[in-house]
């Protein structure tokens, strides 16, 4: 656990001056919560060299999710979910999934124009994000107890099995 002495020690100033300029615990979180490190960049930047190869390009677009959500962030962002400060964190935790599914339905839009896969495009984008969120969220609580499959194993597996069905 991170106490406010430790993050008050950390960016070098007494715990008192941290709840003056802050206010409360609740907007230190807050604050906390706008840094670049918590909100990992997730959009449709991550596309711009596709290859239009869907395979190679959901794989790359997985990898580049587990680097960036990982299963810390995770774990934190569970502990941000409590009711005392719930409505203050969801539109920050909201971000990170609105941004993946978003760049993941655009990509899809293209590549169902483009005659390469079948099926809603956003109804898709979920079935990835979900499984995707659903991995390091179970790696974030179980480690490899559920299972022993390695991220660069579940990615390959996972997106294979994924782009058959999409393209049928």
């Amino acid at each position: 656990d991170i106490t406010t002495k430790d993050i008050a020690q950390k960016a070098g100033v007494h715990e008192a001056t941290l709840f003056r300029r802050l206010g409360s615990k609740k907007e230190i979180v807050r604050k906390g919560l706008q840094s670049k490190r918590w909100l990992p960049t997730l959009n449709t930047a991550i596309f711009e060299n596709a290859t239009w190869d869907l395979e190679t390009d959901l794989t790359r677009f997985m990898e580049e999710y587990y680097k960036r959500v990982t299963p810390e962030m995770v774990m934190m962002s569970i502990g941000l979910r409590s009711p005392q400060i719930y409505e203050e964190t969801a539109p920050y935790i909201l971000q990170v999934p609105q941004s993946f599914v978003q760049a993941l339905q655009i990509y899809l839009e293209t590549m169902k124009s483009k005659g390469k896969v079948t099926g809603n495009p956003h109804t898709l984008a979920m079935a990835l994000f979900s499984s995707t969120f659903g991995f390091v969220f179970l790696r974030a609580s179980f480690g490899n107890e559920l299972s022993p499959l390695t991220q660069e194993d579940y990615i390959k597996g996972y997106i294979h099995t994924f782009v058959k069905g999409s393209q049928s």
